[in-house]
């Protein structure tokens, strides 16, 4: 019964913010934006994987969320509809930069950042923890190793890994998001994670860390900079 007050109490928050959103408030779209931009950043840069583009994408999103919340429809939550738009965004402008300008190499650092949206399995690597340089060094490359055995990895099958086990949706969200069937996400959730166990298999042992399919969730063993186990569900 609490988990269902808790449902309902969600639910009529978010209506109220709806309602204000639709409204013009000044103070809601303030709250959007600081209750979103970070997550947003976060998802149209793993798709992106360029910082200056994500920043402006992000900045796109935000401009559609705000022309469109007057057609926002609760048949879907807030979160994942931003969400199904950031995506939308993300890939149109991919396709763009693969049409028009090809990769360049680029000159500004890569920050594998809001990783407070992280699952356990990719949390505990991607969060800097240490107390020491020498474990900043360490988990710094950690960081950019694994968030380059992600990028690696293909699509859909990347995406649908980031929304459940770094953006933690559910599998219902997931579907509303990218918008398949329930069994299309955990097909293509199987496959995803498939391919990044491979990769983590050939590039972590380099770094002390071994890993190992998880069976109820994804696990790290905290250890002293070597040894840490990284757990990835079959």
């Amino acid at each position: 019964m609490s988990d269902l007050a808790s449902a309902v109490g969600v639910h009529t928050e978010e209506a109220a913010i709806v309602a204000e959103l639709k409204a013009g408030s000044e103070e809601a779209f303030s709250w959007l934006i600081a209750q979103y931009s970070q997550p947003v950043y976060s998802l149209v840069y793993r798709v992106l994987d360029d910082p200056s583009d994500a920043a402006d994408t992000t900045q796109e999103v935000f401009i559609k969320v705000f022309r469109g919340i007057k057609n926002f429809h609760a048949s879907a939550s807030l979160k994942t509809w931003i969400y199904r738009i950031a995506l939308h965004e993300a890939f149109n402008q991919r396709r763009w930069w693969f049409r028009h300008r090809g990769r360049e190499t680029s000159i500004e650092p890569t920050h594998p950042g809001h990783e407070e949206h992280c699952s356990q399995a990719l949390k505990d690597v991607l969060v800097d923890a240490s107390k020491s340089p020498l474990d900043n060094v360490f988990n710094e490359e950690l960081r950019a190793c694994v968030e380059k055995v992600l990028s690696s990895i293909t699509e859909p099958y990347r995406t649908t890994v980031i929304l459940r086990d770094i953006e933690e949706l559910s599998y219902e969200q997931i579907a509303e998001v990218m918008e398949v069937s329930l069994g299309t996400v955990k097909s293509r959730l199987m496959r995803g994670r498939e391919a990044l166990r491979k990769g983590l298999h050939r590039r972590l042992p380099a770094y002390g860390v071994n890993v190992s399919k998880g069976r109820e969730k994804d696990r790290i063993e905290d250890s002293p900079v070597t040894g840490q186990e990284v757990g990835v569900m079959p």
